[in-house]
């Protein structure tokens, strides 16, 4: 009988070896993070040590090629650049696996043109939220 499996989302996928995007996470992600243009760079460079410092449960990987951090295999939180997407501003985003829940409504994105040490208080402790 052949076994079949349950399809899932990228967000809810385990991480796989064989898969170059979760494949030495945490490398994949500081390569990428090199190789984007300022002021993606330097934005996304903080962010990385502002999550890794805020919540170290989560693990790095690269996500549809975007650094992401997940939990038990699962995308928590996103980078997403402004030069990919060709935006004004970059953005940093939760998926529904992050605990943000206010209420009926509540934000999981954010626009963000620099990381100012007002804004790395706000992420840290989003981060530190989403992972509660």
């Amino acid at each position: 009988m052949k076994k079949t499996t349950k399809p899932t989302t990228p967000g809810q996928q385990k991480p796989d070896p064989q898969h170059p995007d979760t494949a030495d996470g945490e490398s994949a992600v500081l390569a990428n993070i090199a190789a984007m243009p300022e002021p993606d760079r330097v934005i996304a460079g903080r962010l990385h040590e502002i999550i890794k410092a805020s919540a170290p449960v989560l693990s790095p990987r690269l996500w549809y090629g975007m650094p992401a951090y997940a939990r038990d295999g699962r995308v928590v939180c996103f980078f997403q650049s402004m030069e990919k997407f060709r935006t004004r501003y970059a953005t940093f985003g939760f998926m529904h696996e992050a605990n943000l829940d206010e209420g009926n409504m509540w934000p999981t994105a954010f626009a963000l043109r620099k990381v100012t040490a007002a804004e790395e208080a706000k992420i840290a402790a989003l981060v530190k939220k989403a992972v509660s």
